[in-house]
């Protein structure tokens, strides 16, 4: 591990795990500690006041990051005929049917997004085992199932972001690279927290942003003052 300099030992020092930042703040302090050779990756992580154990209290959906993701997304699309090859002219990076769910079901799954059109839900269907897991099950509230080929994998691509809540009420995502401006971090940012205050379900009683938490891969993990999203 690299030695840390004199600003970046002073830095550290000041940071205060207990403090509440701002975005802009925190933000600030992730990309000047930042001493690792690869681009780290910035995630947020907000505590939600949900139990998704009660139907009426899941939030799951996606979000269109306004600077992407920084993530290069493999996308694989179970299509045929004309919608195979719109899927194909949109960069999806594999396109089939019977011949797609054989690989899947073997367990050769290397992508970020997989779609399907409707149609294909019965071949897709039987695959919930392997894809479930993984999170990548084709599902039409997250616009994975659609005639619309085009769209998902154009959508995909340009950095959209699926969430979902996890059982302790906790829901997080990748919005960035370190290398991105701060202003772009901050824009990704607000654009996932917005989302997920739209997403709020109508099960959901008392306080729903609990907290929320912002870091990098190997970054230390900073509060974020609730009262400063609004």
């Amino acid at each position: 591990m690299a030695r840390l300099s004199k600003r970046m030992k002073s830095v550290m020092a000041e940071i205060d795990r207990e403090r509440e930042y701002t975005v802009p703040e925190a933000v600030e302090i992730l990309q000047a500690v930042k001493k690792t050779k690869f681009d780290e990756t910035v995630e947020v992580a907000m505590n939600l006041g949900v139990d998704p154990r009660h139907a009426d209290q899941m939030v799951r959906g996606v979000v269109s990051l306004p600077h992407g993701s920084g993530k290069t997304m493999r996308v694989a699309v179970f299509a045929k005929g004309p919608k195979a090859e719109e899927a194909t002219a949109a960069g999806a990076d594999r396109v089939g049917d019977e011949d797609l769910a054989e690989e899947f079901a073997s367990g050769n799954i290397d992508f970020d997004r997989v779609i399907a059109t409707p149609d294909m839900m019965a071949v897709v269907g039987k695959l919930g085992r392997v894809l479930g897991p993984k999170g990548l099950m084709p599902n039409p509230k997250l616009g994975t199932v659609t005639m619309d080929v085009t769209k998902a994998v154009s959508d995909a691509k340009a950095g959209q972001v699926q969430y979902r809540v996890e059982k302790a009420g906790i829901v997080h995502a990748g919005v960035g690279k370190l290398s991105f401006d701060k202003a772009q971090i901050e824009e990704n940012v607000k654009a996932f927290v917005d989302a997920i205050i739209k997403a709020k379900p109508t099960g959901a009683k008392g306080n729903y942003l609990k907290r929320v938490a912002i870091t990098s891969s190997m970054g230390p993990g900073l509060k974020i003052s609730v009262a400063s999203l609004s």
